[in-house]
Order: C-alpha cells, then structure tokens, then sequence
C-alpha cells in the first residue's frame, strides 16, 4: 500500500482507500466503487469503522472526529475526508 501525501489527488486516494479495505477487510477490490455503501455493500459493522478511523488516524497524523466519521456511508465520503484532512496537512 502506497503512502499518502498531501499531494494526492482524490482518484489517488481512491485507490489507496480501495487497498486499505482490502488489506484491513479482504474484500475484493472490483467490488469497492466510491459509490459503494461501506455498510450495505462492504458489511462494514460498527467496530470496522472504528478500525478504519484508527488507520486513518495513524497514517494521516491527524485526529478524525467521531462526530465527523458518523456521517460517513459510501467510498466516497471517506475520500473526502481524507482529501480535507490532507490538505489541512498541506496548509499547516
């Protein structure tokens, strides 16, 4: 899994998201889309989610808020996040 960067595009971090859930989840990437519900589509369950917000936590530095995390549902939204936090790191 590559590294994340302050400098990735979202497509980037798709994919690095993408291969996260894969390693984390051995879910089969051809099934992961960004429009893909982390809970109906990929059976995430509430402690995965926590798992996912630790990792993210640890690889990016920063801390997600549960409040923020508690909106998420799809790829995508995940994405976004990341694309934010990402780029706050950039700017700080």
């Amino acid at each position: 899994m590559t590294t994340l960067t302050p400098d990735m595009t979202k497509d980037e971090i798709t994919v690095w998201i993408v291969d996260m859930l894969h390693e984390m989840f051995e879910l089969d990437k051809a099934t992961i889309t960004p429009q893909s519900n982390l809970y109906t589509d990929l059976d995430i369950d509430s402690i995965d989610a926590v798992d996912i917000v630790v990792k993210l936590n640890q690889t990016t530095g920063k801390r997600i808020q549960p409040d923020v995390f508690r909106s998420v549902r799809t790829v995508q939204d995940v994405v976004d996040i990341l694309a934010t936090l990402m780029r706050e790191q950039a700017h700080a």
